[in-house]
């Protein structure tokens, strides 16, 4: 009988939240094996975040060149070679993914590729790529097997019907799309082939796109999009499709309206996968919704058994998935730790305009009975947005409402306008932190900088202001 090669902790799924523990945990001194059955970065690195925003810089770079002339440069009319732009995406993924593959040799940790079976008492069987097979056996696991696409009956991939998998495989644009679903992923894809010059639809089942977002933030995106020529259509379902001849698709969607488009992207949201995990022997819980159950210290009902990222139900965001990574390390080491604070962590969308918050919206604050104080200011009076020639967006921040009526705490702070997602820092650490507006209010901002916008709206929130 072979015996079972010996880890301290064994981490199934190479994503952020698989990578994250297992280099989070070879630098802690554990030893550390990381089985991935695909490409090491996951979803995120490959079929995800970073593809995704290597597109949206193409369609930036684009719109910049289609606007040169304000800024007093004779560019010719743009024409896009977006083959180009796929194979730049790919060498920008290749490179992250050397990194990664670098990192697991420079931390010692035992790179696996194949699909990991968990089975009782934290062994774990390998089935490699090549049909060969390994034993583990280890003090600790981390489930790690991250999400895929939802779909949408009658709208499973076929060539004109895609999912985000798909779509960021195109060295085309289609002409006329339809893009299934509001939501933050849906809303990238719109924006970005609208900016390649796609006549755009979005086809939205709830009242509003971006659902959640607070209600001045999402505003500015639909005006924004519909300046853009996107034709947002929200609550209606979407019945089905019928395949043309031509290679196009038609839509038929709310009470029998259609729409003939070259592409359809189905951006419905996505499901845990933990199909091949195993599981047999194990305590292990999944949820009716295919989730596995987790503590707050991402711990599952199997002990010594940790989960983190997509397939657990949580926030599906690569940054949550770090956090909770370095949770269950922390807590397996018995090293003092709390949980992740998921309603305050920072989220961004990298649409045009782009759009980061952290904390509740006003209306989320007020339905929990918080009585706030909001101030508000539009990029359109920031000096730098002016220089940019991008003054769409505003600033605004929510604190809670001291009993003589002053601003106290704040608690929120939500920004759409240009390159917010890379502004978001110094508010996601007010709202953490549990900041005042008086305390927030001493930091200098640089100024001509996009940051001033924040700086100047806590500002007035102590009654007093400059430019605002």
């Amino acid at each position: 009988m072979t015996m079972a090669e010996q880890f301290d902790l064994v981490v199934i799924g190479g994503g952020p939240g698989g990578y994250a523990a297992a280099f989070y945990g070879a630098s802690a001194g554990l030893s550390v094996a990381l089985v991935e059955k695909d490409v090491i970065g996951g979803t995120c690195l490959n079929r995800g975040c970073i593809p995704a925003k290597a597109f949206l810089e193409t369609a930036a770079v684009n719109r910049h060149v289609r606007h040169a002339r304000d800024f007093g440069i004779a560019a010719s009319v743009s024409t896009i070679d977006f083959a180009v732009a796929q194979k730049r995406k790919q060498t920008i993924v290749g490179n992250l993914v050397k990194g990664l593959t670098g990192l697991t040799k420079s931390k010692k940790v035992t790179y696996l590729q194949g699909t990991g079976a968990l089975g009782a008492n934290r062994a774990v069987k390998v089935t490699m790529t090549d049909g060969s097979s390994r034993d583990l056996q280890s003090r600790f696991v981390v489930l790690a097997t991250g999400s895929t696409p939802r779909t949408i009956p009658g709208f499973e991939p076929n060539g004109a019907v895609m999912t985000s998998d798909e779509v960021l495989m195109l060295d085309r644009i289609p002409s006329r799309i339809a893009v299934i679903g509001g939501g933050a992923i849906g809303c990238e894809f719109a924006s970005t082939f609208a900016d390649l010059g796609a006549k755009v639809t979005i086809l939205e089942g709830l009242p509003k796109i971006l659902p959640g977002l607070d209600v001045d933030v999402a505003n500015v995106v639909v005006k924004s999009f519909q300046k853009k020529g996107i034709d947002i259509r929200t609550g209606v379902t979407v019945n089905g499709h019928q395949p043309q001849s031509s290679g196009s698709t038609i839509v038929t969607f709310g009470a029998g309206e259609t729409i003939e488009v070259d592409a359809v992207v189905v951006s419905v949201g996505r499901k845990p996968h933990i199909a091949g995990l195993g599981l047999s022997g194990t305590a292990v819980r999944i949820s009716e919704r295919g989730f596995i159950e987790v503590d707050g210290w991402c711990r599952t009902t199997e002990e010594g058994v940790y989960a983190v990222g997509d397939v657990i139900n949580t926030p599906q965001l690569a940054h949550v998935a770090y956090a909770e990574a370095i949770v269950a390390v922390k807590h397996m080491l018995g090293e003092t730790v709390y949980p992740v604070m998921y309603d305050r962590v920072p989220w961004a969308i990298y649409c045009q305009p782009e759009v980061a918050w952290a904390g509740p919206s006003e209306d989320e604050a007020k339905a929990k009975g918080v009585d706030v104080v909001v101030a508000k200011h539009q990029f359109r009076s920031n000096s730098r947005a002016m220089i940019l020639g991008e003054t769409d967006g505003l600033v605004k921040v929510i604190a809670k409402k001291n009993p003589d009526g002053s601003a106290g705490q704040v608690i929120g702070v939500h920004m759409v306008g240009p390159w917010v997602t890379e502004q978001l820092s110094g508010g996601y650490l007010a709202v953490n932190w549990e900041a005042t507006v008086d305390e927030i209010a001493e930091f200098l901002q640089p100024h001509p900088s996009l940051s001033e916008l924040f700086g100047e709206t806590v500002l007035s929130l102590t009654g007093r202001s400059i430019n605002a």
